[in-house]
């Protein structure tokens, strides 16, 4: 992939302040992407945020509009279009997934607060159950959706260079961001990796589980699968002060992703714009 310094007469000077934003921006994105906590998620929506902001600044320069009305530069200009919408898609699937979830939430709470013990809550635990296995179908698909973005080919200018890179960031986190709602795969899945790959993974198997502590959502659906086995009041007890974490945390993350939402559509129509110049 192009560097942000090579010369081109296609982008403002490099010095740009714009530009300088831009980079340090990805910068301090890529160097924070190994974090999945929803601590860590909510910065790094915050920091897709501003990135958007500032591509909708650079396509509003006539220099970064001269470069994507050149002909030769037309695929590469479609193709980030396209990407635009899909990126748009992907983050509805993730708040149509922050809602779901925190909704069955604020239910399964709700029914806690009215009920003591375990009599008649099996059912209402199966509800949520089904409900995330909802989600998770949908955040899969989105995943895939994503994947299909990677790997573009063509020379391009540094214009095209840069919102490819903010494009890729944004995937990135975007995915980050939908594994984390969706937690750690099913255990069933584990049985179809062989002897080998089981003893390789062995370090990030653990890696993962240790994670999933800082993961509200998870922790919630680890809890009810283990009251569903056991019966045991003690997982209930504990169940109460998991949901309210998840609530807040999915308050935090779908705040974040709607101000990315709404950043994505004003940089996606002034993109527009430029194109219709």
């Amino acid at each position: 992939m192009a560097s942000f310094h090579a010369r081109s007469n296609s982008l403002p000077s490099r010095q740009h302040p714009i530009t300088s934003q831009i980079e340090e921006n990805l910068n301090r994105l890529r160097s924070s992407q190994s974090a999945s906590t929803s601590s860590s998620l909510g910065q790094q929506l915050n920091g897709v945020q501003d990135l958007h902001e500032y591509v909708e600044m650079l396509l509003q320069l006539p220099q970064s509009q001269q470069a994507l009305s050149q002909e030769h530069q037309r695929k590469s200009v479609e193709q980030l279009l396209d990407g635009s919408l899909l990126l748009l898609d992907v983050c509805s699937t993730a708040k149509d997934a922050l809602l779901q979830t925190k909704e069955c939430t604020q239910q399964l709470q709700s029914i806690l607060r009215r009920r003591r013990g375990v009599e008649g809550l099996s059912g209402e635990v199966r509800k949520y159950l089904t409900s995330r296995k909802a989600v998770k179908k949908a955040i899969c698909k989105a995943l895939k959706n994503l994947k299909n973005m990677e790997n573009k080919d063509g020379e391009n200018g540094d214009v095209i260079t840069i919102l490819r890179q903010v494009e890729a960031v944004t995937v990135s986190v975007l995915e980050s961001l939908l594994s984390f709602v969706s937690g750690p795969e099913a255990e069933s899945k584990m049985s179809r990796w062989s002897l080998v790959s089981k003893l390789t993974h062995q370090k990030k198997v653990a890696s993962e589980e240790d994670e999933q502590n800082t993961n509200e959502i998870a922790n919630v659906e680890a809890t009810l699968r283990s009251f569903v086995k056991s019966q045991n009041i003690k997982h209930v007890e504990k169940l109460q002060n998991e949901l309210q974490n998840s609530e807040s945390c999915i308050q935090d993350l779908e705040e974040g992703l709607e101000t990315l939402f709404r950043r994505l559509i004003k940089a996606r129509v002034a993109f527009l714009n430029v194109l219709n110049c």
